[in-house]
């Protein structure tokens, strides 16, 4: 792992919250993520599952663990079961945890070998009514690869039918939805490195330069700071940036464009999540600036209304009314349009047709509950925007921001965003 080492009794506290949620006489199943092919005999780096991750700290592949909070032998209530190291994985592939080890990690007591882990989950389920196994339940979770959780589902409910099979997913949404310190710190950080990279890019984002090359300036400076990319960064200059998911970074900026940077590190598994819109000539025309002070404002009034007890839906609601007003300002809609808004048929949405912002943590669409409501301890990304393809104009700003009981905390106010400070920051 490229990050610090992590306090293990966080681990501890994290399962300890699922113990106490879980039904009577149950076994709980949590698999590590399969390491996924590429071609030939190539795979790809192992993105550690961010289930096992949250309740153990575990980063290695084929870890699987197992709490059983009835078992009559506390030793037996939670085992972490590993792939035993040899002396040709060390060879090829580095050195592994051995038992020891995984316990400081994880501050579980009890580590087994996964050869061990059939006869052990017989015995524990002789004497269990209910399972309890994971899926990814990401409601835009790609489900066309089967992963290890699944396959072993199938094999479960085939040498055991009669036991009672209950989803952990739901239960590990609304346990991970709520951060508690150590994750914020861990946010916080990525978005210290984040800003970082976003200042380095600034100072070589000129007329001519390429998308890909202020994409390697990031990846320069996190690489530095011993972070990863927390997702496919978007380096998007003039029209590309009215393209919501653009990821080819191929295009030169010209003078007079905008560039849209969308882009966060990862810190121990936590990610970061920012947009920043420049002005790829250091200084935005009137129109950039009108455009852009909408959207700063929309982001503002919305971190404001990121509050306990508001639903998702109520908070994009909001902000959609909002905009709405923004753009008849703007004289992109008539008042009439705006006055025929509905939430079924936002006026906004040929201007700004996606959500308004998503749980963030353990990846950069963490688990929540679909409409909240927030609570104290949610981070949420906030991330209005106007896009103009007839005009070439996309503006995209995104801040991080912490819930808590009285109000939101921005952690993102220090990194530039006034169109001033904007200007000042890519003219240095």
């Amino acid at each position: 792992m490229r990050h610090d080492p992590l306090d293990p009794a966080v681990f501890t506290a994290h399962r300890r919250r699922l113990v106490e949620v879980l039904p009577p006489r149950s076994v709980a199943i949590v698999h590590a993520a399969d390491i996924l092919p590429t071609n030939g005999d190539g795979t790809l780096r192992l993105h550690p599952a961010g289930d096992l991750f949250w309740l153990t700290g575990i980063e290695q592949e084929e870890s699987v663990l197992v709490l059983a909070p009835h078992a009559v032998d506390p030793a037996q209530r939670e085992t972490l079961y590993l792939r035993q190291p040899t002396e040709q994985t060390a060879q090829w592939e580095g050195v592994k945890l051995d038992q020891e080890r995984a316990t400081a990690v994880s501050g579980v007591a009890r580590v087994r070998w996964i050869a061990e882990l059939p006869a052990a989950l017989h015995a524990l389920l002789a004497d269990a009514d209910v399972v309890l196994l994971n899926a990814n339940e990401h409601e835009r979770s790609n489900t066309d690869v089967e992963p290890r959780d699944l396959r072993m589902a199938r094999r479960l409910m085939e040498r055991y039918p009669l036991h009672r099979y209950e989803r952990l997913a739901p239960l590990l949404r609304r346990l991970r939805a709520v951060k508690d310190d150590v994750e914020v710190g861990l946010i916080r950080h990525a978005i210290d490195v984040t800003d970082a990279g976003l200042r380095r890019l600034c100072r070589a984002l000129r007329p001519g330069v390429m998308e890909y090359e202020l994409e390697a300036e990031l990846l320069h400076e996190f690489t530095r700071r011993r972070t990863w990319m927390g997702y496919e960064p978007i380096v998007a200059s003039g029209g590309n940036a009215c393209v919501l998911h653009y990821v080819d970074n191929m295009a030169a900026c010209r003078a007079g464009d905008l560039l849209l940077v969308d882009v966060g590190a990862s810190w121990a598994n936590y990610s970061a999540d920012l947009t920043r819109t420049y002005p790829v000539g250091g200084t935005f025309t009137a129109r950039q600036r009108a455009v852009y002070e909408a959207v700063l404002r929309v982001l503002r009034a919305s971190v404001e209304r990121t509050r306990p007890g508001v639903t998702l839906r109520e908070w994009k609601r909001a902000a959609q009314v909002q905009m709405a007003q923004e753009l008849v300002g703007l004289g992109l809609i008539t008042p009439e349009e705006a006055a025929a808004d509905t939430p079924e048929k936002p006026a906004c949405r040929r201007y700004f047709m996606h959500g308004l912002g998503h749980s963030l943590g353990l990846g950069v669409h963490d688990l929540a509950p679909l409409d909240g409501p927030l609570a104290p301890g949610w981070v949420m990304t906030v991330e209005p925007g106007i896009y103009i393809p007839e005009e070439g104009i996309g503006i995209r700003l995104e801040n991080d921001v912490l819930v808590t009981e009285s109000g939101a905390i921005d952690l993102c106010s220090h990194v530039p965003i006034e169109p001033d400070e904007v200007e000042r920051l890519v003219g240095a």
